[in-house]
């Protein structure tokens, strides 16, 4: 049974609600207003009593604020516990230990609901040992560090009222579920050790009460109407979760650390080891059953990274609901995030604290999570002394005002109990909120560790401690929940199963277990069935009424009076047909695939708007900061378009991108950066899901990153994306191929240079019957550059994405010189071609797609310049960074084979040039001379000779 959730009157707005200074403007699509929490205020009557009786007062909420710091909430007793001045009666001149009280609106003691008065006046003894009973347990509380009064009242009530109440008390069902739990893990950590003894598999012996914490957490949950669970966790007993509560076979298990693969092995992936296994039950709690959906996500070594993944998925799952005009749902009401943390990198990661900021913000809140720190007091072999900087490692929380919950791990009821309340505070607020869960780890960081070198005394007081299931046990024995042969019973059973799915481990056959719900109809990226190029063009009317639609204002909406020449230029060109701008093309991309019934998201700084000024996707009442979206208020679409402008964070965005991409194939997923390095803050997510999910753990992802790519004198910092580190991820391969070759490239790395190009790129990645990531050197310059514009017939049916741009203002036959190249130096090349009247001699043809590679095509083009002495590539980057790396030997290939299709006279043609900037250290120089005298040396070097 849980302690009821506090009942509240209906009121018009929450008593102390804490809001920001300004109110948030932008209530467009994706904006939902979180639930009214509204706690009564004290009556006049109780609010005489507390002045009245103002020492009691004084010391209740000391209790309240510091009796965490007295609790018995570590099982080592390691924590340097100081006398607490402040919990001493006597400190607030109560010195009678008989006194009486009259305790309304001082302490609760009314079960928790509406703020019925209490006539009852307790002595000082008797409130002092209730206070103590609550705050100075198995479990310490922090609330009172909340900005606002009804989280506070709330808390206060709950936990007051509910300590004196018979509902506290866990029945015999319940200890028992709990025992077998955690007994099962322990005879599970012993079977491993016994038949894999070198392997590293982090065990939960020590920690052995974060089952019944999280079967609790599931539970209350279920009855609440949560109906899925997003569950985000690391190594750290990962493998007694998977193989009990969630159901993971261990038969399948035991195939894994045999050596075998967890997916079909035709397939051909790396898979990943076996603290990154998942599993996805349908559980089953309550009488009659109600079924909870946990999906336990894959996540790479780097502690934490999942967090922001974990985030994104949850509030796609809820996709549908935002879409609802329904007041009366909520975020949170049926999809809930979990996340388990370690001590040492939930305070040392700073993706936890960029995830944790965003759990508030309107176009990233999904609900509320609960967190539950598995707190081992130390990280690998450091102490927390070393570790963290503030006396818990759950004090990251409190920079958005989390409450946090401790409980000492060797008392599993007090642990459940602390679950319960964690989550009635979740669903009542919609917030997130920490369980600081103190265990130890009776091994080192992995079982073949000795962490006796460096933690001598702690493992001195662990090694002669009983196990955690075990004084369990004596403590339902001594209660006669059980009996010894009960004991025995179910540790031999429960072995004797392990010993038979073992014995299954090597005939078993893993299942393809992906491709089903929302991505039934989609197929493996490498499949002969995938449509690598689809039809992206659409019908120019449509189109037309797209762009329209992207500018239309509202009647009676105050534009800002520069955008007006914004708008009116695209509605020129719209019905000129020529001369559309990349936020055009865009626009029209968006809008079409909003018809088309696909959803569209994009999230970073300043997107609405436009890092460059350029998108205005949302426009802003110049009088009143209403926001307005054209294409989600204009177009009678399924889809819709969602502008998530976000805090300055580029790894938990960007990993929040990645989460709602995982989500639903029917999602355009796009992360813009402010500049294209700005990625280097969320590299973890390119190395570790980006670039790799699909071969680890065959999950597909369409997300598309936008990187602000160019140097235009900018300096160091904000003009490159690196585009030779996004090669470098991909598994393009080397050698010539006839297309076949790039069925298994993990990611598209594409640098478009026209609108048009950029449209197609869009429409593509929602197309395909597969989904992979899209990486792609997005413009700076080139947004408004006249010559990079494109027509409107660029767009129409039968055209499409093409990933070489051959020179159409050539003739093949009088070219001398192929200069191959990417971005946005063409348009420089053109201009300095023409001034130099070698319009005829020398073809510019652009790489537009670097990975995959376009083998076929580009030797298709090649072959055209039958008389060319001269091939070249040429980029405005240092030749250390840029494509070079990537293309030289993918190039080199093609031109052998064009020449080989030639005949061996041909031979000399297939050597490949370098034009562009020697190497360097960093990505650009900061000195405007230099620059302007690097890039024109890059121009002059395209036609020397000639």
């Amino acid at each position: 049974m849980s302690p009821s959730p506090l009942r509240l009157r209906g009121a018009t707005a929450a008593i102390g609600r804490y809001t920001h200074s300004r109110a948030y403007h932008d209530e467009s699509f994706g904006f939902r207003r979180r639930k009214e929490i509204v706690v009564p205020d004290y009556t006049p009557a109780q609010l005489q009593n507390r002045t009245t009786h103002a020492p009691l007062l004084r010391y209740v909420d000391s209790m309240r604020t510091h009796g965490h710091r007295a609790a018995r909430i570590d099982p080592l007793d390691l924590l340097q516990r100081e006398d607490i001045a402040a919990l001493d009666p006597t400190r607030y001149g109560l010195v009678d230990p008989k006194q009486t009280y009259p305790v309304d609106g001082i302490v609760w003691t009314n079960p928790a609901g509406p703020n019925t008065p209490s006539t009852e006046a307790w002595p000082l003894e008797r409130i002092a040992a209730h206070l103590r009973s609550v705050y100075v347990g198995n479990i310490a509380y922090e609330f009172m560090h909340s900005p606002s009064k009804s989280e506070r009242l709330w808390f206060s009530h709950v936990l007051e009222s509910a300590a004196v109440a018979p509902h506290n008390v866990r029945n015999s069902d319940e200890k028992r579920r709990m025992w077998g739990l955690m007994t099962r893990s322990e005879v599970f950590d012993q079977f491993l050790q016994l038949k894999f003894p070198n392997l590293k598999r982090y065990g939960l012996e020590g920690g052995e009460s974060m089952l019944p914490a999280l079967d609790m957490l599931f539970s209350v949950a279920s009855a609440a109407g949560i109906e899925h669970v997003v569950l985000a966790m690391p190594h750290r007993g990962r493998l007694n979760l998977l193989t009990d509560l969630l159901q993971l076979s261990p038969a399948a298990l035991f195939h894994k650390v045999k050596g075998e693969s967890e997916v079909p092995e035709e397939l051909g992936y790396s898979g990943d080891v076996i603290s990154h296994l998942v599993a996805n039950p349908t559980l089953y709690y309550g009488k009659p059953a109600r079924s909870l959906k946990v999906s336990l996500l894959p996540n790479p070594s780097h502690l934490e990274a999942v967090d922001p993944v974990a985030l994104g998925k949850t509030r796609a799952k809820q996709f549908a609901l935002i879409k609802e005009a329904d007041p009366d749902c909520n975020l949170g009401d049926k999809v809930m995030c979990v996340q388990l943390h370690g001590d040492a990198s939930f305070t040392g990661q700073g993706v936890v604290m960029e995830s944790l900021g965003l759990s508030n913000l309107p176009h990233f809140t999904s609900g509320g999570s609960v967190h539950l720190v598995v707190n081992n007091n130390i990280g690998y072999t450091t102490p927390a002394s070393s570790a963290r900087s503030s006396l818990y490692c759950s004090d990251i929380g409190k920079m958005i005002n989390a409450p946090v919950l401790h409980v000492n791990g060797d008392h599993p009821e007090d642990v459940s109990r602390a679950l319960d309340a964690a989550f009635q505070y979740r669903n009542a607020f919609r917030k997130d909120i920490v369980v600081d869960l103190l265990v130890y780890r009776r091994w080192g960081h992995n079982e073949l560790d000795e962490p006796a070198f460096t933690q001598p005394l702690m493992y001195q007081n662990i090694r002669t401690r009983k196990s955690v299931p075990t004084l369990y046990e004596d403590k339902l024995l001594n209660e006669e929940v059980i009996k010894q042969e009960e004991i025995l019973d179910l540790r031999s059973s429960y072995k004797a199963h392990l010993g038979a799915e073992l014995s299954k481990a090597d005939a078993f056959v893993p299942a393809l277990n992906v491709l089903k719900d929302k991505w039934s109809g989609m197929v493996l990226p490498n499949s002969t069935e995938a449509v690598r190029d689809p039809e992206t063009g659409a019908a120019l009317d449509m189109l037309k009424e797209v762009g329209r639609a992207s500018v239309q204002v509202p009647e009676g909406f105050e534009v800002h009076p520069r955008l007006k020449r914004h708008i009116n230029a695209r509605l020129k060109s719209l019905e000129a047909g020529t001369g559309l701008d990349w936020a055009t093309a865009e626009a029209m991309a968006f809008g079409s695939l909003m018809l088309d019934g696909y959803n569209v998201r994009i999230s970073g700084q300043d997107v609405g708007r436009g890092t460059f000024s350029q998108r205005h996707a949302m426009l802003v009442d110049q009088m009143t900061e209403d926001v307005t979206v054209p294409l989600n208020a204009r177009l009678e679409s399924e889809g819709r378009l969602e502008l998530a402008n976000s805090s300055l964070s580029e790894m938990a965005v960007l990993g929040f991108e990645y989460g709602m991409s995982w989500e639903s194939p029917k999602l355009l997923s796009i992360w813009e950066a402010q500049f294209g390095d700005f990625f280097n803050g969320a590299q973890v997510i390119f190395d570790t899901f980006i670039s790799s999910s699909e071969t680890k753990w065959l999950m597909q992802s369409g997300i598309v990153v936008l990187l602000p790519h160019g140097l235009d004198g900018a300096g160091p910092e904000h003009s490159s994306m690196r585009i030779e580190r996004m090669l470098q991820l991909t598994n393009d391969p080397a050698d010539f191929h006839d297309g076949e070759g790039s069925r298994g490239v993990n990611m598209h790395v594409v640098y478009p240079t026209t609108p048009a190009q950029y449209f197609h790129l869009l429409r593509r990645q929602m197309k395909r019957n597969y989904r992979r990531p899209l990486v792609l050197a997005a413009p700076k310059g080139l947004l408004r550059l006249p010559a990079a514009a494109s027509p409107l017939s660029g767009f129409e049916p039968n055209t499409r994405f093409l990933p070489v741009l051959d020179d159409k203002m050539v003739d093949p036959v009088n070219v001398e010189r192929v200069i191959l190249l990417t971005g946005k130096i063409y348009y420089d090349l053109v201009k300095e071609r023409a001034a130099r009247g070698l319009d005829g001699r020398v073809a510019l043809v652009r790489v537009e797609e670097l990975s995959p590679f376009p083998f076929l095509v580009l030797s298709d083009v090649l072959r055209r310049y039958t008389h060319i002495s001269d091939v070249c590539w040429l980029q405005e980057e240092p030749r250390n960074q840029g494509a070079w790396t990537h293309v030289a030997p993918r190039i080199s290939g093609v031109l052998e084979r064009v020449a080989e299709a030639e005949g061996a006279e041909k031979s000399a043609r297939a050597g490949l040039r370098y034009i562009g900037r020697k190497e360097d250290a960093v990505a650009a120089v900061g000195i405007g001379k230099v620059y302007k005298e690097q890039q024109n040396a890059v121009l002059r070097g395209a036609f020397d000779g000639l």
